[in-house]
């Protein structure tokens, strides 16, 4: 019996978490990646979870298990015939956040929301047999989140390259059946319970206190989950599939904290985490980017020392198992908190990535207490106060002091600072609020700038922010550790980084000095504006407004305003919004794919020919696809040859002086009808048709695994 409510656990765990990146890959061909898609989507999901843990608490409160049984059993078979895991036809839909609601209610709404109350619900009906282990049923929650991280790590590694949405759906509604069976077999054995026997486990009164302690010790955990996230792919290493790895850690410490082997206390872990978080500070304020795989360690470290720290609380403060719906439902509730926090508020608050910051000294600050410690509050709140002043002046005194901006003066400043803050780990508030001092005061002062900080703004896609360089010469636009454009103030009207006149994209309006619409999707700075001539039309396609706003001010760049060309700019998705030009265009560049995050749905078979469609006759498309982990051009290939198209690949490496004034290394791909098309852009050059392999994958909306095209990086 409890191999039979173990296994079933596990596998509606794991159909939980396969739906969510199955169904985001249906609907983002066709409502584009915008905020408001992701946001609604987010909603969507989170909003139905927590309605599965309050029908699931509302259920064995009013029903008992025995009828909560027999209803969950109907509801879970209702859900599998609704259940329609594909788009519906293109008729009829806008792109609006309403649509998308719609859409997903329509797709999965009622297999999610029976799938969600799934873990309380088995759980619960476990706690009502007569199994030895029945009065504290929470080990089976280390059974579910095995089921969701094996499923985290399938979908990506075997789901995904071997079938496509389709097949992918079919056996995902194959295991929804199957999981109908164990259910009923589970439902069976409540039913089957001596009468005599009780059949509502022990409860005890819960206090307020208690519950939104909780909720405290659930939200920060999936708010540094989001954040640690968040941090290390933009910051330290935009490398794909990054993401899974924190994920994994969560339900990991879930596993460990709810194992029925007892494991270490929370207070151990509480005693560690300020060995990892205070060194972490550091890293964090002088914006360190290598060793990478030493600096990815240590924030994987702390993001495991404290999620293990509030999973293992929550463990050694849960009720008896009377109470389990209620506690999960305040653990749901602590999770909403925690990602709605850092995926809707947080872009808005903050005008950088605070919330991490933000979770880390939070979890700092749930640290248990010593027994004997009597600290005042007014001791704490006085010595955060002191750490501030602190900082504030030591970055003041440097700057009198004519030090320029650089991680050794970073270093100094924060150095004295960051020792103070270690020595009160036997205080836990004390030594949070003066951790969130030291961040914050050295965010108020940018002592970790390597240049003059002009602007930094925030948006849905990340942190944006525009430094001067060298005296003020030069103006660099960075995201994350990917630069996205550069303008040189003593020559304005070249463009650099990977759009030089000597690279591939300047070889292409060097060749073609006919072109007369200009569709370019992915803004930057604008530096391909510096090609524009009196004649010309040139259309940015940019999804993020950050991006416009600065790429508009002429405090910061000038491209857009200096342009001879009559110029616009589209906001959206380009996949939606070039879709709704009317063409035709004689150069298509699309340079979407300049970061190491690919927008898979731009660079499917539907999407370059959607792009064809709109080419005039003789029209050229040229993507920007330089990546420090993937290789884009046999997939881009494989494309070309299924549309019966000619296709050219340029490498640029510049040399050191011209890295020095600017150039960066780019990898550009160039497609038209004909080969003849091309002629005078690759004859006598180093444009080479690329090697496709003959187990490249064709992408399409249906199909696309970034597994192969990370493997042939080195090809």
């Amino acid at each position: 019996m409890r191999a039979l409510y173990t296994l079933t656990l596990f596998l509606s765990s794991g159909l939980l978490f396969l739906v969510q990146p199955m169904v985001a890959k249906m609907i983002l061909p066709r409502f584009g990646g915008s905020p408001a898609v992701w946001t609604t989507s987010m909603l969507f999901f989170q909003v139905l979870l927590l309605a599965g843990y309050a029908y699931a608490h509302a259920g064995v409160q009013w029903l008992g298990p025995k009828k909560q049984a027999v209803l969950h059993i109907l509801v879970l078979i209702a859900a599998a015939i609704l259940c329609r895991l594909s788009l519906p036809a293109e008729s009829g839909l806008e792109n609006s956040p309403w649509q998308v609601l719609l859409v997903l209610l329509g797709m999965v709404g009622a297999p999610f929301f029976a799938l969600s109350a799934g873990a309380p619900i088995i759980q619960g009906w476990f706690a009502t047999t007569r199994d030895p282990h029945a009065k504290d049923p929470y080990f089976l929650y280390s059974a579910s989140n095995l089921g969701s991280m094996i499923a985290l790590l399938a979908y990506p590694f075997l789901l995904e390259p071997a079938l496509p949405l389709t097949d992918q759906a079919h056996i995902w509604q194959f295991g929804l059946f199957g999981l109908i069976a164990l259910m009923a077999g589970c439902a069976v054995w409540v039913g089957k319970q001596n009468p005599q026997v009780e059949e509502r486990p022990e409860k005890e009164t819960l206090t307020w206190p208690r519950r939104l302690t909780w909720v405290a010790l659930a939200a920060v955990p999936s708010s540094l989950l989001l954040g640690v996230t968040n941090y290390m792919t933009t910051n330290v290493a935009p490398m794909p599939l990054l993401w899974i790895v924190p994920l994994a850690i969560y339900l990991a410490t879930f596993i460990v904290a709810f194992a029925k082997r007892k494991m270490p206390s929370s207070k151990l872990w509480a005693r560690i985490l300020p060995l990892v978080v205070t060194p972490l500070a550091l890293v964090m304020i002088l914006e360190a980017t290598e060793p990478m795989f030493l600096l990815l360690a240590i924030h994987l470290l702390a993001f495991t020392m404290a999620a293990l720290m509030c999973h293992s609380r929550l463990a050694e403060t849960r009720p008896p198992a009377g109470n389990l719906t209620e506690f999960y439902l305040w653990l749901s509730v602590g999770g909403a908190v925690g990602g709605l926090f850092n995926a809707l508020l947080a872009p808005y608050l903050f005008s950088t990535l605070a919330e991490y910051p933000i979770a880390l000294v939070a979890a700092c600050l749930l640290r248990p207490p010593k027994p004997d410690s009597k600290a005042k509050r007014s001791l704490d709140f006085g010595a955060a106060v002191t750490m501030l002043l602190l900082v504030i002046g030591l970055a003041l005194l440097a700057q009198q002091l004519g030090m320029a901006p650089s991680q050794a003066r970073t270093g100094l400043v924060i150095g004295l600072p960051a020792i103070l803050c270690f020595l009160m780990v036997d205080h836990p508030i004390r030594y949070g609020l003066m951790l969130g001092s030291l961040f914050l005061g050295s965010q108020l002062m940018h002592t970790n700038s390597a240049g003059l900080v002009a602007f930094s703004g925030r948006s849905f896609f990340g942190v944006h922010r525009v430094v001067f360089l060298q005296n003020e010469r030069f103006h660099e636009l960075v995201h994350g550790t990917t630069t996205h454009g550069i303008q040189d103030t003593l020559h304005p009207s070249e463009p650099l980084t990977y759009y030089t006149r000597s690279g591939p994209i300047g070889q292409v309006f060097a060749s073609f000095p006919e072109l007369k619409r200009i569709a370019l999707v992915g803004l930057g700075v604008g530096s391909c504006a510096a090609y524009g001539k009196p004649g010309q039309t040139m259309t940015y396609f940019e999804i993020d407004p950050v991006v416009e706003q600065v790429a508009k001010d002429p405090k910061y760049f000038t491209y857009l305003k200096d342009t001879k060309a009559d110029l616009n700019v589209v906001l959206g998705d380009a996949r939606l919004t070039l879709g709704q030009q009317s063409g035709p265009y004689d150069l298509i560049e699309l340079d979407a794919f300049s970061s190491d995050s690919i927008p898979l749905h731009l660079l499917t078979l539907e999407a370059v020919t959607m792009y064809r469609s709109k080419l005039a006759e003789h029209g050229i498309l040229a993507f920007h696809i330089s990546n420090r982990y993937l290789n884009l051009e046999p997939i881009l290939g494989k494309i070309a040859q299924k549309l019966g198209m000619a296709i050219y690949s340029q490498e640029d490496s510049p040399t050191d002086e011209e890295i020095l004034t600017g150039k960066r290394p780019s990898r550009w791909v160039v497609m038209a009808n004909l080969d003849s098309d091309l002629t005078n852009l690759v004859k006598g050059s180093t444009w080479f048709p690329p090697m496709i392999p003959e187990n490249t994958p064709l992408w399409a909306d249906g199909y696309s695994n970034i597994l192969s095209a990370f493997a042939r990086r080195n090809d």
